[in-house]
């Protein structure tokens, strides 16, 4: 192993995908009760979450601090090893910042190692697969500065498509307005959304309708996919288990070799999609 990976919850990844990646803690509200979410999505409770925020209970999130970094690098660096971090998008968290803080304070004691941060604009599978192609990367000895090289020209093509059931959720974070909401949620417009090349979260099309912006996504990938033999695709959801096999389903009746992973989003960022949010992510030729 030439570097050690380090990502963390919002990566959303299984842990039959998580060999070689050490995952940080987030932290969010519950009702005001402080909770730590470590990745494990499979132990994650995904119904009675998105049903607490149906319900209205209140989540607030908060970016990992540069302590944390600080911390979780040191005894890394002490076993001699240098450092990937892949870190949500820096166009919808200060996280980034805190990790490249953490890292250029840590290079200066220690300066025959090296810590480079994934800016991976995006979140959530966004974030998980390159996490994913770090790790073998790791495996296969290859040095570092290939593989940050690598990592960093991956970014544009990791497409991040996703779509939402309750406008007010964007609402609450500002990604629309309230009159956009109001007339959305009146005439059952599901906008698709998708982490553009600054990793900000924009606007690429609006449905009328669940089933259409279902249909969409498939069409995105369709339209965005790498020719490539066993292409992996990743699908996440947000209590919306059927939708997201459908979704499955659609891509594998014009790719059947796709390699699909399907599983709830994380509550970190699902705090700000709301229940009923559907994710597509693949490698694709742009975003």
């Amino acid at each position: 192993m030439k570097f050690a990976v380090f990502s963390d919850g919002t990566a959303n990844l299984p842990g039959n995908l998580l060999e070689g990646i050490r995952l940080l803690p987030i932290d969010y509200t519950l009702n005001g009760e402080p909770r730590t979410y470590s990745g494990d999505i499979e132990h994650f409770d995904v119904h009675s979450y998105y049903e607490g925020l149906r319900a209205g209970v209140s989540v607030k999130t908060s970016l990992l601090n540069t302590s944390l970094f600080l911390e979780r690098f040191v005894s890394v660096l002490e076993e001699g090893l240098d450092i990937i971090y892949i870190a949500m998008s820096s166009g919808i968290s200060g996280t980034y910042n805190a990790a490249y803080t953490a890292a250029s304070q840590l290079m200066e004691q220690y300066q025959d190692r090296f810590i480079h941060i994934v800016d991976s604009h995006g979140c959530g599978f966004g974030n998980g697969m390159l996490a994913i192609r770090a790790a073998e990367l790791s495996r296969e000895d290859v040095d570092w500065r290939e593989a940050a090289e690598e990592l960093d020209e991956m970014v544009p093509h990791c497409c991040q498509y996703f779509t939402v059931d309750d406008l007010n959720f964007l609402k609450k974070t500002g990604r629309i307005s309230t009159a956009t909401a109001m007339v959305g949620t009146a005439l059952n417009i599901k906008p698709i959304l998708y982490g553009d090349s600054t990793g900000h979260i924009v606007s690429c099309a609006n449905c009328h309708g669940r089933k259409k912006a279902v249909k969409m996504l498939a069409a995105k990938y369709h339209e965005k996919r790498i020719d490539d033999n066993a292409p992996k695709v990743f699908i996440s959801h947000g209590d919306c288990l059927s939708d997201a096999e459908t979704l499955k389903n659609m891509i594998l009746a014009e790719t059947p070799d796709a390699d699909i992973t399907v599983c709830p989003h994380e509550p970190f960022s699902g705090a700000h999609v709301g229940p009923g949010m559907l994710g597509l992510f693949f490698l694709g030729k742009e975003r």
